[in-house]
């Protein structure tokens, strides 16, 4: 008996045959750059999300889009890597770097998969708690037992789990679509502050570095490479040619999905908390906030998102994580270890006693000092003839990628810099 993804492979083989036309057939190839697109959803956009649109209410929108250009480009990066090589960006960095650069890139790479699975694990449990009032700890232990459940199903191949976190995506997307119906958005305001950019202090800088910063994630650039890698079975250059440009399409449309996302909390926040409630900043206080502002309602399903961005994203983590030691050193442990070894310091932080809001934004910083191995090691691969053959990267491709790239890493000294004490000059 064969199994979905066998099947939707023999589909997307049909298509690229050009046996099989419509658009069920194209929408065989999409999967990977719904699943990397959770990472621009997860719980940590949460947090400066609603504290760019309770301080500046939409002035920093321009900021979200910004950071949104950037992701599609690395990401399509990413899938283009692992389609025309055949090889995750792990396993092209094992393969091409000297052995002690291989093992700091892996160090460096491990600690991120475990900072991003902090944040995520921590946004499933804060919305858990706080809609069915548990204590913390709780919400962190039902968190676990639903992820757990969900990484199971990677035994029945690809499908499935793109199915399930496409389900995830979706329920987050629907949550902020009525959100957009219940808050009282100026639509011209939002408007002018996405195409209009403007920092108007030293603390709107910092938020804005806080968006782009954590924009650009390190497990989501390893993930998409090894998702697409093998996924299609591709007989010659002109089949690859044409998943290419599927995936391309897919990550526009993923990415577009995940930035409007993003843009409808900074709105949400703009509207409900910017006049009179500016300090809002964090996630358990814009919950408390918006009830008796927008009633029960717009809370609830703001929770709902929430949890199912913490739920998707944990899982879309620790798959990212697992690809990562597989990649690097070539070993595989079982998923239950390994969802074990990235909630630890999660459950370490929470039993510290440490602020839950304040633990997502220091993971964030560890991200940004983990963020420069993928970034420039893509850059560096996928315009190698060597490696690419005749898909490596144009000159325009790659400017536009050192481009992104000097952005993303000289805002990410900035939130460094901030963090540790020094007075940056807007």
């Amino acid at each position: 008996m064969t199994s979905y993804s066998d099947r939707t492979r023999h589909g997307m083989s049909a298509v690229l045959a050009g046996e099989r036309r419509g658009i069920r057939g194209k929408l065989l190839f999409a999967g990977p750059a719904i699943i990397a697109s959770v990472a621009y959803m997860d719980p940590g956009n949460y947090a400066t999300n609603i504290q760019a649109g309770a301080g500046y209410g939409y002035t920093l929108l321009w900021v979200v889009l910004l950071a949104n250009l950037i992701a599609m480009l690395f990401q399509a990066l990413s899938a283009r890597l692992g389609i025309v090589t055949g090889k995750n960006l792990a396993e092209l960095s094992r393969d091409n770097f000297p052995k002690p650069v291989v093992w700091i890139m892996w160090a460096i790479s491990e600690i991120a998969a475990m900072a991003t699975d902090l944040a995520e694990f921590l946004g499933g449990a804060i919305g858990l708690a706080l809609l069915f009032n548990l204590p913390l700890i709780v919400g962190m232990a039902i968190t676990a037992v639903i992820t757990y459940g969900i990484l199971l199903f990677e035994r029945q191949g690809f499908r499935p789990m793109e199915l399930i976190i496409g389900a995830m995506v979706g329920m987050i997307g629907l949550c902020y679509l009525a959100e957009m119906l219940i808050a009282p958005v100026d639509w011209g305001a939002a408007a002018g502050g996405m195409f209009s950019p403007a920092l108007p202090d030293q603390t709107a800088l910092m938020i804005a570095v806080g968006i782009i910063g954590a924009t650009v994630m390190p497990h989501a650039i390893y993930l998409h490479s090894g998702l697409t890698q093998g996924r299609a079975a591709v007989r010659s250059e002109a089949e690859r040619r044409k998943v290419l440009r599927f995936s391309n399409v897919e990550v526009v449309l993923a990415l577009a999905v995940a930035g409007m996302v993003n843009m409808a909390m900074v709105m949400m926040a703009a509207s409900a908390f910017h006049q009179g409630y500016a300090e809002v900043a964090e996630i358990e206080t814009a919950y408390h906030t918006l009830t008796p502002l927008l009633g029960a309602a717009a809370a609830g399903i703001f929770l709902a998102s929430l949890i199912a961005s913490g739920i998707s994203s944990s899982v879309v983590g620790t798959m990212a994580g697992q690809l990562i030691m597989q990649g690097f050193l070539h070993i595989r442990v079982p998923i239950w270890l390994r969802r074990l070894v990235t909630m630890v310091p999660a459950f370490a932080v929470v039993a510290a006693g440490v602020n839950a809001t304040q633990a997502l934004v220091m993971s964030q910083v560890i991200l940004s000092i983990a963020l420069p191995v993928p970034m420039i090691a893509l850059i560096i691969f996928t315009s190698r003839r060597d490696i690419m053959g005749d898909f490596a990267t144009g000159l325009l491709v790659q400017l536009l990628a050192i481009i992104g790239a000097v952005v993303v890493l000289g805002l990410n000294f900035v939130l460094l810099a901030g963090v540790a004490g020094m007075d940056l000059p807007i």
